[in-house]
């Protein structure tokens, strides 16, 4: 999935024909700062209006991509089509769904009226998006272990992702489906994750910061499982343990991941480590562990340095003119 520009490409290309689905990843990686500082705020109270800014901002971010997709799908629909059936952005379509879900869980404590609203289109879609896109993976098409990257988690990170409001708007039982059905697909996905890593040629550079989705479905499984029971038990410790396992495996690629040419797929960091961030300041807050406050906020730093250096090479490649064009 390329976002720079051929040499040969056309110049009177239309950008909007271009515009990509992972650009929901930017909402997603937003609204996990958005989370993360909410979670902060239990512990150090002056970040709370931060985290309400940052909100909006996502918000924002969304209705702007979401009208922007919405008109390249009425003026190009067959760019959709082809969207749909790439190996590759097929994955990124449940990060609507996901966006709108965070949002919801990020306005529950401020508008629990327009959080509950929210939630129900984003678990409907959520729901239409992963049967769709299952289907898809076990169709007649024929998929290449190559074109298989971490980012085929995201619709199971999507499934786990419910519950975390779900579960305290009432919706127990639904919210406990969509666990299900995505700590099914991420044990699925895990393995041929890790068969195609060890066994098969590397991830393509543009696509190698997807690995950091290796550390989202474990903290959201954690967070939702969390708000399910009401308590940290066995079960709890294991999956944010599994977290923080990925983690370490990942901050070793750091220096690899640094070298490589800024891309859209790189969002994909963002919201993996926000998970995580949150993750430690609930365990923190549930149990007293000072370690994992201190683990939270090293990982918050970490995250807002992010999130900052995001936007500007964004920005940047926005302004010349780097994203929305052909492959």
């Amino acid at each position: 999935m390329n976002d720079t520009k051929p040499a040969d490409a056309p110049e009177n290309e239309p950008r909007l024909k271009h515009f990509p689905v992972p650009f929901f990843a930017v909402v997603m990686g937003l609204m996990g700062l958005t989370l993360a500082l909410h979670s902060a705020s239990y512990f150090y109270p002056a970040i709370g209006p931060l985290s309400t800014a940052v909100m909006w901002a996502g918000t924002g971010a969304f209705c702007v991509i979401a009208l922007f997709y919405i008109a390249k799908a009425i003026k190009y629909p067959q760019a959709v089509y082809n969207e749909w059936h790439h190996p590759v952005r097929l994955a990124f379509f449940p990060a609507v769904s996901i966006s709108i879900l965070l949002i919801a869980t990020a306005m529950l404590s401020h508008y629990p009226g327009a959080a509950r609203g929210l939630w129900i289109i984003g678990t409907a879609l959520q729901g239409v998006l992963t049967v769709a896109v299952v289907s898809g993976w076990i169709s007649h098409r024929a998929f290449e272990v190559g074109q298989l990257t971490p980012a085929w988690f995201i619709p199971a990170v999507g499934n786990v992702v419910v519950p975390v409001a779900g579960a305290k708007l009432g919706y127990v039982e639904l919210s406990w489906l969509f666990f299900s059905a995505g700590m099914v697909f991420w044990g699925i996905l895990l393995t041929l994750v890790f068969n195609r890593l060890i066994f098969h040629n590397p991830i393509p550079g543009k696509l190698f910061p997807t690995l950091v989705i290796l550390i989202a479905p474990p903290a959201v499984a954690f967070l939702a499982y969390v708000n399910l029971v009401g308590e940290i038990d066995s079960f709890a410790r294991v999956l944010i343990n599994i977290g923080y396992l990925f983690t370490i495996l990942i901050v070793v690629q750091v220096p690899k991941i640094a070298k490589l040419p800024f891309a859209l797929p790189w969002w994909a960091l963002s919201f993996p480590i926000a998970a995580m961030t949150i993750a430690s300041f609930l365990f923190a807050r549930k149990t007293g562990s000072d370690a994992h406050q201190i683990i939270g906020l090293i990982l918050l730093v970490v995250l807002v340095a992010l999130v900052i250096k995001l936007v500007i090479r964004t920005a940047l490649a926005i302004g010349r003119k780097e994203i929305c064009v052909p492959e």
